[in-house]
């Protein structure tokens, strides 16, 4: 009989964690669970085990803190029995660049690009000598839209997305898989954290359809899932004319256009 691995989940006490959390349990994987609070992480855990019947285990912490960070670090590199990592702890910014301090700029990023790569880096060795796991970053759509105006956000999941899609090139030889999510406006805390009212919002997915269809990306080893896509054919198109430029770029010499007029 085959043992299924444990799936390990950042900001797993709500939202898009909570329920990814939920999900894997019912298919019957043990959890570890991670987030800053252990009251909400405990109440559901214990409701996983018990709707379940699964193992669950809570880790407290914050991921922008180093001796947090180094925790989960080291249960990911040891525990032979996590073969799943979500990389979904992340926050929102609130207002615009000029309105960010020195400390909410810092925050951002180490809980969005830093905390999420270095979680990657400790369980990918792991798997590769084992050459089976998988690693699921949740990017944003925000990530490829500077038009949206979260600049700083924006710029961490376009991070995301470019991470992920280098992984994958690295560690998939390896047996490791690697997906992207990139939602869009989903019905979950981190807008309230942001300070912005989520029913404002013309269009807002349920947490439960976008992972759902995130998990249906997931099994069928897509290495970037976008949910709120209705033309797959455009994705294709973006990733098409990105590699078509790069057939472009001649590094010895300047294009014409910038060379100096006579």
């Amino acid at each position: 009989m085959t043992t299924l691995p444990t799936v390990l989940v950042t900001g797993a006490s709500s939202g898009i964690g909570a329920t990814y959390a939920a999900r894997f349990a019912a298919r019957g994987h043990d959890l570890v669970l991670v987030a800053r609070d252990k009251a909400r992480l405990d109440a559901l855990a214990a409701r996983l085990r018990e709707e379940n019947g699964v193992a669950v285990e809570v880790q407290q912490a914050d991921l922008t803190q180093p001796a947090d960070l180094d925790a989960v670090e080291a249960r990911l590199r040891d525990d032979a029995r996590i073969g799943i990592l979500i990389n979904n702890a992340g926050i929102a910014q609130s207002g615009s660049f000029v309105q960010q301090s020195a400390d909410s700029i810092e925050r951002l990023i180490a809980l969005n690009t830093t905390a999420l790569t270095r979680l990657a880096a400790a369980v990918a060795p792991r798997f590769a000598r084992a050459r089976t796991g998988a690693i699921v970053n949740i990017g944003s759509v925000v990530g490829f839209a500077p038009e949206f105006g979260m600049s700083i956000y924006g710029a961490t999941k376009a991070f995301v997305l470019f991470l992920s899609q280098g992984l994958n090139l690295e560690l998939s030889p390896s047996g490791i898989y690697v997906q992207a999510v990139l939602p869009a406006a989903t019905r979950t805390e981190i807008w309230g954290r942001a300070g912005i009212d989520v029913d404002t919002l013309n269009e807002v997915m349920e947490v439960d359809e976008l992972v759902d269809a995130a998990l249906v990306g997931f099994d069928r080893r897509e290495l970037v899932t976008i949910p709120p896509l209705h033309v797959a054919a455009r994705w294709d198109a973006l990733d098409g004319a990105r590699q078509g430029l790069l057939s472009d770029v001649r590094q010895a010499h300047a294009a014409d256009r910038y060379r100096p007029q006579a």
